[in-house]
């Protein structure tokens, strides 16, 4: 356990972080490529959401053929071609070729995710999982702390760079590279089961295969086929959580910064692009802490519905609550907690799924689930740009935010009792 968690967690979490600079970064280079290509907020909005139309289309067969050929090769071509294509969108002239590349770049990223999500479960066991998801999801956060910061430093100096005419259009192209070079890299880097893992012995690498499948056998009733998971109302039920969680994610991805601009506005308070960056990094460097901390008590207890639809709610009150501050201080305070409850709730709830699926139906399910959900990075940035165009304001946006998040929490909580401890509390706890 320990030496697959150094092992494996390092490359697929630097992975996962290149994975989301490269598809939230666009939050960043609209601050000043709407204006250079002409594109209003509700064409913002659509391109950055048709991302998850080509995601949602190939994301289930990505799943199944990950499933088939191996973790390796699957996950190294999908890393290569989704470079190519982010670095490509510099090269965007207007806001039909900006949707062109949104689409392709979802469907070159198809199964990334839950790729990950499944390839966790061949290595680690139930008792473990939330929090072991949840060191991999710190990619999320680590990426705005991080890729926030750079991202607004290569758009306010690039201009001018390896002969681009702006600087959003150099941050597009050199952050696409380390996806394609470390793309390459894991094929030769990760394994695709234990038994393949050259730095465990045999002994340890059977002992894991065998107490995973054992977990399976004693959690799973039996083996669920792709159809079979596809029309499981239990599927359908998460499916619609997730959608509301990733709701208020990619608002929060796509939108923040355009909010802190405002502040200008609102309050008189101006922020230059880097401190932009800066600031916007805050929320996700609080909610990556509590995320993780979040999980280990879920592993712990064993719970995992409450676990998903308490950091909703909290998520839904912090987004509601920040339309009413009346300093940029409290409004970053709001959407904070919005922060901490959308991240909190996202390891516990791939634990669900493991309650009932295994195997193939595993592929397909969380497949499933991860593309359903993801519709909302379509719907989400889409409807928040058009509600905030017709409105002249982002509040009415925010309160779907907060209905979304609201919704996921009421339909979590039916999920109590579907789990169980996956271990007896010891006396200490």
């Amino acid at each position: 356990m320990r030496a697959a968690t150094l092992r494996l967690l390092p490359l697929l979490g630097l992975a996962y972080l290149l994975n989301y600079v490269d598809r939230v970064n666009v939050g960043f280079a609209a601050l000043t490529m709407n204006a250079d290509i002409g594109l209003s907020a509700a064409a913002y909005g659509l391109g950055a959401g048709l991302f998850f139309v080509g995601y949602f289309f190939f994301e289930v067969p990505s799943n199944v053929i990950l499933h088939k050929v191996g973790a390796r090769l699957w996950i190294a071509r999908i890393m290569v071609t989704w470079g190519i294509v982010a670095s490509s969108t510099a090269f965007v002239q207007g806001e039909v070729s900006f949707y062109i590349v949104r689409v392709l770049l979802g469907v070159a990223e198809a199964g990334f995710f839950p790729g990950i999500i499944l390839y966790l479960t061949y290595w680690f066991p139930r008792v473990d999982r939330a929090r072991i998801v949840a060191l991999f999801f710190l990619a999320v956060p680590l990426s705005s702390v991080f890729g926030g910061p750079i991202s607004t430093l290569l758009i306010a100096h690039g201009d001018g760079l390896l002969g681009f005419d702006a600087g959003w259009r150099f941050m597009f192209f050199l952050e696409g590279i380390p996806t394609i070079l470390l793309g390459i890299a894991v094929l030769f880097l990760l394994p695709d089961r234990p038994h393949r893992a050259r730095w465990l012995s045999r002994e340890q690498a059977a002992a894991l295969e065998d107490t995973i499948a054992a977990e399976d056998a004693r959690e799973v009733p039996g083996e669920v086929g792709i159809r079979q998971a596809l029309a499981n109302p239990k599927v359908i039920a998460l499916s619609l959580v997730y959608f509301g969680v990733v709701f208020g994610l990619y608002v929060l991805a796509f939108f923040l910064p355009t909010i802190i601009k405002g502040f200008q506005q609102q309050f008189g308070t101006s922020f230059s692009l880097v401190q932009t960056g800066l600031v916007t990094a805050i929320p996700y460097a609080i909610a990556s802490i509590t995320m993780v901390a979040w999980a280990r008590h879920s592993d712990r207890t064993g719970e995992r519905a409450l676990h998903v639809a308490v950091p909703a709610f909290l998520g839904a009150v912090g987004i509601a609550a920040a339309l009413y501050m009346n300093s940029p201080l409290l409004v970053m305070v709001c959407v904070t907690i919005c922060a901490i409850g959308v991240f909190a709730a996202i390891p516990p709830f791939w634990s669900l799924p493991n309650a009932f699926l295994s195997c193939v139906g595993a592929a397909a399910g969380i497949g499933l689930i991860n593309s359903f959900g993801n519709l909302s990075g379509f719907a989400g940035p889409y409807v928040t740009g058009l509600l905030q165009e017709l409105t002249g304001n982002a509040k009415s946006g925010m309160w779907v935010v907060a209905a979304m998040m609201v919704m996921s929490g009421l339909i979590a909580l039916r999920f109590r009792g579907a789990t169980r401890p996956a271990r007896e509390p010891t006396r200490a706890e």
